[in-house]
């Protein structure tokens, strides 16, 4: 099936992503069947202040997974280093096989978020105000990043002028 799917172009096996839509459903069961074991119940929607958080640190989070140095580590038996991407940041391409499934996911700050998120949110179901200081420590370190972006942006113009 992926070989009339991919219509030859190169494309990971279906199979892989089917496993990892698996694992990502029996995750968010887990998380599901947690929530509803601890008893609380669901807020009737979510605090503007608590999205704006979990967005914010979910992208962080997400790119210090898929694209850090310091984390290469742990996506290096799934992926092979490419190069440097941007400051602290790495490009890796998956690898290929089996694993190669798992390196596409680790190496994508998209896919990783996916994971992050439902993360994110069922431990703010279960644990609300530990959650939010992890979210508001990720949404100050993503701010902290942007302002060093604007600090070298800034320089850099200095001296060019």
């Amino acid at each position: 099936m992926s070989r009339t799917y991919a219509k030859g172009e190169e494309r990971p096996p279906l199979g892989g992503y089917a496993a990892a839509l698996a694992a990502f459903g029996g995750y968010a069961a887990a998380w599901a069947g947690a929530v509803r074991w601890s008893g609380r119940t669901l807020p009737a929607r979510p605090e503007p202040l608590d999205l704006l958080l979990t967005s914010v640190a979910t992208f962080r989070l997400s790119r210090l997974v898929s694209k850090s140095s310091v984390l290469s580590p742990l996506r290096a038996p799934f992926t092979e280093y490419q190069g440097p991407q941007g400051p602290a940041e790495l490009a890796e391409k998956p690898r290929d096989g089996a694993r190669g499934t798992v390196g596409n996911l680790l190496a994508c700050p998209f896919c990783v978020s996916v994971w992050t998120v439902s993360t994110l949110t069922g431990a703010a179901l279960l644990w609300p105000r530990a959650t939010r200081t992890v979210t508001g420590a990720l949404t100050a370190l993503a701010g902290a990043d942007a302002l060093q972006f604007a600090h070298s942006a800034m320089q850099r113009k200095a001296e060019g002028d």
